[in-house]
């Protein structure tokens, strides 16, 4: 199984805290790889340092290496705008621009990325509602506001801008934690199918979430990856004490 993404003693800051320590991690390509942990304990962080969106908050400094296909991200050469199309991430509460349509929303990186072509741009809007199983819910209503939706139907507007760009790789952050119980069933849904031209990242603190939709998982504390390896196996035979005492609820 190939590794789409990899760190190598990763350390992140913001001014003097530390909020991510020596991680090295090996993400699979095309799974669905859960970071789970108590809140506060970096797995935003981390994800933010896997597409360079860390280094955008003031203070923010990192340590070690990011490598995407073997390559390091944070070179001297590399556009850290190519990193994020490549990497895209969808955050915690769905965030539709207010003021944009549901196509506009969806067709904002297109244009942003030089494409020009109003038939493509159609083709790839549409596409990607398709993909995210919101094109029937919205085909009539595509010049409405991306805030007039639902909450569930806004994160998965959130997930298609995301990838009308083509993006290789898809950082979710906490996706589900605003959403009612049905909406969380239709994006879990949507994760474990994205995986077959994806490669999935799912910051969750919920346990039983990341036991649906993962492959792997990397069990986080304090900034460190404790455990990481096979959902399955972490979840029944988790090789830590912490681990144990974190999945069957007795801190956190």
């Amino acid at each position: 199984m190939i590794d789409k993404i990899e760190s190598k003693g990763l350390d992140a800051w913001y001014d003097e805290k530390h909020v991510v320590k020596n991680v090295s991690l090996r993400i699979k390509s095309n799974q669905v790889t859960a970071v789970i942990g108590p809140s506060g304990c970096g797995k935003s962080t981390l994800i933010r340092c896997f597409n360079r969106m860390h280094e955008l908050v003031p203070g923010a400094r990192l340590s070690g290496k990011v490598l995407l296909d073997g390559e390091d991200i944070y070179a001297d050469f590399v556009d850290p705008v190519d990193i994020r199309r490549r990497v895209g991430m969808v955050f915690q509460k769905p965030n539709p621009f207010p003021t944009m349509s549901i196509f506009d929303n969806v067709a904002t990186g297109l244009t942003l990325n030089g494409v020009k072509d109003k038939k493509k741009i159609r083709e790839m809007v549409e596409r990607s509602l398709m993909m995210v199983t919101l094109l029937d819910e919205v085909k009539d209503r595509l010049n409405e506001s991306g805030a007039s939706l639902s909450g569930g139907q806004q994160q998965r507007l959130c997930i298609a801008r995301a990838l009308a760009v083509e993006p290789e790789v898809i950082l979710l952050d906490e996706p589900c934690s605003a959403l009612d119980p049905n909406a969380t069933s239709k994006i879990e849904e949507l994760i474990v199918n994205l995986k077959e031209n994806y490669t999935i990242v799912v910051v969750t603190h919920n346990m039983q979430q990341a036991a649906r939709v993962s492959d792997f998982t990397a069990f986080m504390y304090l900034g460190e990856i404790i455990e990481y390896g096979e959902t399955a196996r972490i979840f029944k035979y988790p090789e830590k004490e912490l681990t144990e005492r974190y999945i069957t609820g007795r801190f956190g």
